[in-house]
Parts: C-alpha cells; structure tokens; sequence
C-alpha cells in the first residue's frame, strides 16, 4: 500500500514538472506565431539545427497534451521540415510520448482535467464508449483513422479501464498509418 502510495507521488510530481515545461512552451510558441502557420512552425524548426528534431519532439507532445495545434498540421510541418522519412519518424515518436503523457495526465487527474482542455459535448460525445465493452475497439479505430480527435481519445482511454500495457499496444500499432497517410499526401501534393 505505501509502495502504490509512494508511486502515486512520485507521478503527481512528474506530471506537474512536465505541465509546468509544456505551458512555458506553448506560451513561447503562441508568441512566435508557431501555433497559427505552419510555413513558421517549419522555418523555425529548420533554424534549429541539429537540435531541430528535439524540438519538433517536443511540439508534437505538447500538441497531443495540450491540443492547441491541429494534429494534422503539425504532422504536415514534420514532413516538410524533414521529409517523408523523418518526418515520420519524428512524429511516431513525438505522438506516442505526448499520447502516453496524456494518458498518464489523465489516469492522475480525472474527468475534470479532460473537461478543461475540451468542449464538454465533445467529451460527453466519448464518454459513452468507456462504458462499452469494446471500448478498446473503439479505441484502436480512433488512433488508426485520420481526422479522429486521437488527443481526447487518449485521454478519455486514461479514465477507462484500459489498462496501460494494452494503451501503449495500440498507440504503437495504430499511430503509424494515420502518419503514413500525412507522409504520401505531402509526397502527392
């Protein structure tokens, strides 16, 4: 019982040191205009050099934690910035840690932290598929298909009784077609 108690502690602290870094971030990228152009978000992480990927990392967690980016856009700039093959990668890895993130935010802080960072119907809209028993279903589509709001998704999947291993399964399985599809409609247009 102290062991789960430490632990819970222990990620209380983390989740706030993170939350901490990721506001101070966007608040950055709000006054760089990051948020609203991507031939800017493009241009900047191209001006960082080699650090450019870690940057680019830590703009797609923080668009999955905090979903003021569309998703799509920003997978787009990765693409643009590094190339199909990069880009890729860089947003696998980037999705993945901001979608763990969430969820671990999520499974901490409850229903309530996921009211504040969405539209309430929306939320509501979701939350009758937690109930289902196929909600890990559900899930699985929602990260697989483009244009499925896969932020709220992975936060709502913190609230279910989804455990983490079977989270991470499908984050792992499901993120890369919906990146591959950002990857070849760079690539045609």
């Amino acid at each position: 019982m102290e062991k789960d108690t430490n632990l819970k502690k222990v990620m209380t602290i983390i989740t706030a040191i993170i939350t901490i870094i990721l506001v101070a971030f966007i608040i950055y990228a709000i006054k760089m205009n990051l948020l609203t152009d991507p031939s800017i978000l493009v241009d900047k992480i191209k001006g960082y050099g080699l650090i450019a990927p870690f940057i680019f990392l830590l703009i797609q967690i923080v668009q999955v934690v905090f979903p003021v980016i569309p998703g799509g856009a920003s997978c787009l700039a990765g693409v643009l910035a590094f190339g199909p093959i990069e880009g890729f990668i860089y947003n696998y890895v980037g999705l993945t840690l901001g979608s763990i993130v969430a969820f671990l935010l999520s499974r901490n802080f409850g229903l309530p932290l996921i009211n504040k960072l969405f539209a309430k119907e929306t939320v509501d809209k979701y939350l009758k598929y937690i109930r289902h028993k196929q909600f890990s279903k559900v899930f699985f589509l929602g990260i697989l298909l483009p244009g499925a709001p896969d932020d709220l998704l992975c936060y709502i999947a913190g609230i279910s009784g989804l455990t983490f291993f079977k989270f991470l399964i499908i984050i792992l399985l499901g993120k890369p077609l919906t990146l591959i599809f950002y990857s070849l409609f760079v690539k045609v247009f």
